[in-house]
């Protein structure tokens, strides 16, 4: 096995720093408070809204969820949207009826819409911010190397695709509608970023020797979870390589806590994951 690009120690340096934010919102008076509408019931979804009830409760911020049935989530969204106790608000997804996500996701109020999902939306999606701060957090400086992202959904491709445009880094985006020969794309590839959701999307034979491998994508086999990356991949010796456990999801709820805490009114000063990540930036580009 390679060198693994865990998340431990960037959680808990995260963590800390978001509960001294969270305490200093509840000395003012403010609870941060999350809202969850949750349309489906299954165990891997289940599973995520423990973890986000737990860290949550952890800094001392409340998490509800709301589960209704889809016909109903426009009205609760209204009501949560006017409901100012609620700072933030996200619609667990897949939905029951995914046809209806844009049109859910878009009635969330851009002021609370920590999930980054809505058009006017103002908050960076989690996972994206995820990714970033796993890869800072490693001193991988991605300006000078051959990106590539495969998969450009709207919960993590696209909005990655926009963040690493924004950094001024040169990515290339291989999806199965538009990229006749994706293996051939990632064998050039300095640093892959897979989040397409197919488990074995990414091969051994897919990868140079030595490169960084980010899994992003989430998959569901039976009652557990499971990534973009086929087993293959952990029996090379060469590569800085996302474990299957414990690598951007437990980030993705950090970074996730970091929108909540802002959309509470808080502004992290300069312990914040924000500042965190910058500060890794600048280290990898020393």
């Amino acid at each position: 096995m390679g060198v693994l690009l865990t998340s431990k120690d960037l959680v808990e340096q995260i963590r800390a720093n978001q509960k001294q934010a969270a305490e200093a919102l509840l000395a003012r008076g403010i609870t941060p408070r999350l809202a969850i509408v949750l349309t489906i019931d299954s165990p891997v979804t289940n599973s995520y809204m423990g973890m986000k009830q737990r860290y949550g409760a952890n800094l001392g911020a409340t998490v509800d969820v709301h589960r209704i049935d889809l016909a109903d989530a426009p009205a609760k969204i209204a009501e949560l949207n006017a409901d100012k106790s609620v700072h933030a608000i996200i619609v667990q997804l897949p939905l029951s009826d995914t046809n209806r996500t844009e049109e859910i996701v878009n009635l969330v109020a851009p002021e609370k819409d920590v999930d980054g999902l809505g058009e006017k939306a103002t908050f960076i999606p989690a996972t994206p911010m995820a990714i970033l701060w796993l890869i800072a957090g490693h001193k991988v400086d991605m300006h000078d190397k051959k990106v590539v992202l495969v998969g450009r959904g709207k919960l993590v491709g696209a909005p990655l695709e926009k963040l690493l445009g924004d950094e001024g880094i040169d990515v290339t985006v291989a999806t199965r509608s538009t990229t006749p020969d994706i293996p051939a794309v990632t064998r050039n590839a300095d640093v892959i970023i897979t989040a397409t959701g197919f488990h074995g999307a990414v091969h051994s034979d897919m990868v140079k020797d030595g490169a960084v491998v980010v899994d992003a994508g989430v998959a569901s086999e039976g009652n557990k979870t499971i990534g973009d990356l086929s087993p293959d991949i952990y029996e090379r010796g060469d590569l800085l390589v996302t474990p299957q456990k414990g690598g951007v999801g437990p980030l993705t709820v950090c970074a996730l806590f970091e929108n909540v805490l802002n959309a509470a009114g808080g502004t992290l000063d300069g312990g914040s994951a924000t500042v965190f990540y910058q500060a890794g930036k600048e280290k990898v580009q020393a």
